[in-house]
């Protein structure tokens, strides 16, 4: 976690809690040490954050400390809330998680009445049809796709024939009801598309490939359309 994002959660922590909160506590829930919680207190009392409070008694945010409202309008709030329920239909934990947290920060520096408006807005976002995963964590493969690492798979096509590849992440496409990972294969020495759902097992491997400042993804891009139809061979 960056240290501006925790600085915030130390922030949105202290503005929601009843009473005192200790160093200890934050801790816990930011996956820190209280030393570090100590600093970052310290430095938003410097940075003229109205934080009452000591080690080991516990802090409290004053009540006039405000953070400065985002302006959106009523189309971009509404955006933000269907975005953040969209992401549910991937069935992909981490980034579920990320939506949420996304969303808690917005709504938290939201004027009152575009607050209601985020929290409360009228729309109804299907689940989907996708499959949750059980041979691969979808967060590993997108840290492959950033990081260039090649990934190990087992993978089980459609007449149930079963292969172990090396592939080089390229993309993930999300669909309604399915969810593909677009690589470059060096078993079949071309791009394919991996259901998710048919990965039996996966490893990040440490070895790296070249990303080409973009090649493979444009080429892969431009392949006839990325269609869940065409399944890996």
């Amino acid at each position: 976690m960056r240290r501006s994002d925790r600085l915030f959660d130390i922030i949105q922590h202290l503005r929601t809690a009843t009473g005192p909160v200790t160093a200890a506590t934050i801790a816990r829930e930011l996956e820190v040490t209280p030393r570090t919680i100590y600093r970052d207190i310290a430095t938003l009392q410097a940075r003229r954050v109205p934080i009452d409070g000591a080690a080991g008694i516990g802090y409290v945010l004053r009540k006039s400390f405000d953070l400065p409202p985002l302006m959106f309008t009523a189309d971009e709030v509404e955006a933000i809330a269907i975005g953040a329920r969209l992401v549910r239909r991937l069935r992909d934990t981490k980034l579920q998680e990320a939506a949420d947290s996304v969303f808690s920060k917005v709504t938290v520096v939201l004027p009152e009445a575009l607050r209601r408006q985020l929290t409360e807005t009228p729309v109804y976002v299907s689940p989907g049809d996708t499959v949750e995963p059980q041979g691969v964590d979808l967060a590993d493969v997108r840290s492959a796709i950033r990081d260039s690492r090649k990934l190990h798979i087992a993978y089980v096509d459609e007449k149930g024939r079963r292969t172990n590849r090396t592939v080089w992440p390229i993309a993930m496409a999300y669909y309604v009801d399915v969810t593909l990972v677009g690589a470059w294969c060096e078993l079949r020495n071309g791009y394919r598309n991996f259901r998710v759902e048919r990965i039996q097992s996966s490893k990040v491997l440490d070895e790296l490939f070249d990303q080409d400042n973009g090649r493979l993804f444009r080429e892969w891009s431009e392949l006839p359309k990325v269609r869940p139809a065409p399944l890996s061979s």
